[in-house]
């Protein structure tokens, strides 16, 4: 069985500044249509993406549980600095083909995360 997936950023603003920005990325008809959730522990949790025969992924959007207060930090290896993420609104980072796995350190442990692989 096959899954396509459709990804887009949506911008707006209104107010004294009025602009509204819909950046699309590229429909991925291989997509693996995939959404977990779970646990991260107090420190690195590497990500790796699910390896599934012919699926590419082209993104992964990660969604906090609502609520939380744990520090998050994306990194591509343990010994980056990283970009710290926000404690609950969602983050969707577009990948290269050749993606494997990514790092998020937690300050504490996070239940309830979701992984959305696309």
């Amino acid at each position: 069985m096959s899954v396509t997936s459709n990804r887009s950023v949506h911008v707006e603003f209104s107010g004294d500044e009025s602009l509204e920005v819909i950046q699309s990325a590229l429909e991925n008809v291989v997509s693996p249509g995939m959404s977990v959730i779970q646990t991260l522990a107090i420190g690195a949790n590497t990500i790796t993406a699910p390896v599934i025969s012919g699926v590419i992924i082209s993104s992964l959007t990660i969604i906090p549980p609502a609520g939380n207060t744990s520090l998050m930090t994306l990194k591509g290896v343990t010994g980056d600095t990283g970009v710290k993420l926000h404690n609950t609104d969602p983050t969707s980072i577009g990948l290269d083909s050749t993606f494997l796995s990514l790092v998020i350190t937690a300050a504490a442990e996070i239940v309830g995360i979701r992984l959305i692989w696309s």
